[in-house]
């Protein structure tokens, strides 16, 4: 009888394959051998909204690099007899005919019982939109003079279609114009704020100890202070004989360098807790230095909260822009920027009368609510296999 002790322990040499047995489909097949961003890509298609906002914010900064084209006039381009002019609806039939998208030409009258212009469609004048035509003079970019435009209004017409100011400055067109700051302020801002905020909270939560705590105390006085007398304190001390673009890069550092205290304390708590994994531990063991341990294996572990964070920031800071110029305290004009627009809106009668100069505050509300659901989708496709 053989002694159980004595038997010899047997391993299989082939090699392991748990599902050779299992038949898989072209779609699972496509799926395993899919990269990590393809997978984010598929399941950042399944959130609609989300990839609807992306759309709305891709045709929105189209209009950065193009506003010069895409508007009808520059924005400080003033006619003298169209002051506070009501938008001009676009209409495409007239007399039961087909025309094209046209408006009326308007005739004027002052109004002495209440002190102000009184403007009416004329149904005779029909002002067919000229369309990659040539009009109102500008110089693209700043480098070279041009007049090429997307829609022009008819020779010797108007084309107001979202009504004038108190100087007879398009509406549309600054709307056009104050996209490329107020867009770009945001991107801007949130890269400043992104770089900050992962190199003190990598450096908190990974050395820890004395680094940490000094760290942690200067996130808690930034956090401390109000946000928007802050911000109003730091911009009134910009110089007013600044040029427009100092002003610019100065609103942005502003709001770069007052972000990054959320992000910061983010990512400090979670490298704390993946700085004793066992991936990190055989990384610093293979010699592994601190700054190539961070960035290759601890912050690729929550992209999904930074890339949240990121587009959650940007919203916040175009409305602390938007916040600062309507005050007075950011961009002025010849800048353009959906704040300054705003800041002909301050007085409550005004609204009242022409309430057309409230026009900015819809592509804000659209731009925010935009990035927000964006994030949310960026967010759960992050993190594709949960």
């Amino acid at each position: 009888m053989t002694d159980a002790r004595d038997t010899t322990h047997y391993v299989n040499p082939a090699p392991f394959n748990p599902i050779e047995d299992e038949v898989l489909t072209p779609e699972q097949e496509r799926y395993y051998q899919a990269s990590q961003w393809q997978i984010m890509w598929w399941k950042f298609k399944t959130h609609k909204l989300a990839l609807w906002s992306g759309v709305v914010l891709i045709l929105f900064y189209l209009c950065v690099p193009f506003a010069e084209v895409i508007a009808p006039y520059t924005p400080n381009t003033r006619d003298s007899e169209y002051l506070y002019a009501p938008p001009q609806a676009l209409h495409f039939f007239h007399d039961g005919q087909f025309v094209g998208p046209f408006v009326y030409g308007q005739t004027s009258e002052v109004d002495l019982t209440n002190m102000k212009w009184v403007f009416t469609d004329d149904p005779n004048q029909v002002q067919p939109l000229r369309f990659f035509c040539f009009g109102t003079e500008y110089k693209f970019w700043g480098l070279f003079d041009a007049n090429f435009h997307l829609v022009c209004p008819a020779e010797g017409g108007t084309m107001f279609l979202l009504g004038t100011d108190r100087l007879g400055r398009d509406q549309l067109s600054g709307l056009i114009y104050g996209a490329r700051l107020s867009l770009t302020i945001g991107l801007v801002g949130v890269t400043i704020s992104i770089v900050l905020g992962l190199f003190f909270g990598g450096i908190a939560g990974y050395f820890g100890g004395v680094a940490d705590s000094l760290i942690q105390r200067l996130i808690e006085i930034m956090r401390s202070l109000p946000e928007l007398p802050l911000w109003m304190a730091l911009s009134a001390a910009l110089p007013v004989n600044w040029s427009p673009v100092w002003i610019y890069l100065g609103l942005t550092i502003i709001l770069g360098l007052l972000d990054w205290p959320g992000l910061a304390r983010a990512v400090r708590s979670k490298l704390l807790s993946l700085r004793e994994e066992e991936y990190a531990r055989a990384a610093v063991l293979m010699g592994a230095k601190p700054q190539r341990v961070i960035t290759r294996h601890l912050l690729p572990g929550f992209t999904s909260h930074i890339i949240a964070s990121a587009t959650l920031s940007i919203p916040s800071m175009i409305l602390g822009e938007t916040a600062l110029s309507f005050l007075n305290l950011g961009l002025r004009r010849p800048s353009v920027s959906w704040g300054v627009l705003l800041n002909e809106a301050q007085n409550i009668s005004v609204v009242t009368v022409y309430p057309w100069l409230m026009a900015p505050v819809i592509p804000i509300i659209i731009v925010v609510l935009a990035f927000n659901f964006l994030g949310d989708g960026l967010r759960d496709a992050a993190d594709p296999y949960k």
